[in-house]
């Protein structure tokens, strides 16, 4: 009996332990000016993913670096996005994304082309299992706003199907 229970909950920690990654994109050190002084904190901006088309960056901020990573996982698991990615592990069509003052530009690339892009917007990129992609940050170099502008251009991503039900009409009369 009890042997029946361990491999029931093995099973369910299998399968719990899904392929999610995360990386950490940028950690800092924060200061609040108190009454009694400055109270020192970490900021955690991290991006989570399955590399199977979903993805999400979150940001965590506690007194010690693990508990801030801990926090930015949470919140990325939050805000997670499914995205659509086609046969050669690219994206549908070209997109751009804004996040505050950081605008994100992408075009669907070749086979073989491999992830172009810079910072937190290939982080995100390789999370959402996108293999070939061209990207380029306009605007800003912050970390946490391009991982959002990115986020933001994948999370507004359509496929043939979704742009033809939307019309109304055959997916064969898209490809004329």
């Amino acid at each position: 009996m009890a042997t029946e229970r361990k491999s029931r909950t093995k099973r369910a920690n299998k399968k719990e332990e899904t392929t999610w990654q995360e990386r950490v994109i940028q950690i800092r050190r924060v200061s609040k000016v108190v009454k009694g002084g400055k109270k020192l904190s970490f900021r955690a901006i991290v991006v989570v993913g399955n590399e199977r088309g979903q993805v999400g960056v979150g940001v965590g901020k506690a007194s010690d670096v693990i508990g801030a990573v801990k926090k930015g996982v949470a919140d990325g698991k939050k805000h997670l996005i499914d995205i659509p990615i086609t046969k050669s592990n690219s994206i549908p069509h070209p997109i751009d994304g804004v996040g505050g003052g950081a605008k994100v530009m992408m075009r669907p690339a070749s086979p073989g082309t491999g992830v172009i892009a810079g910072g937190a917007v290939r982080t995100v990129l390789e999370l959402a299992g996108v293999r070939n992609v061209l990207a380029k940050q306009l605007g800003s170099n912050n970390p946490l706003n391009n991982a959002r502008a990115a986020v933001n251009a994948l999370s507004t991503l359509r496929t043939l199907s979704e742009v033809a039900e939307d019309r109304g009409i055959p997916i064969e009369s898209l490809y004329i």
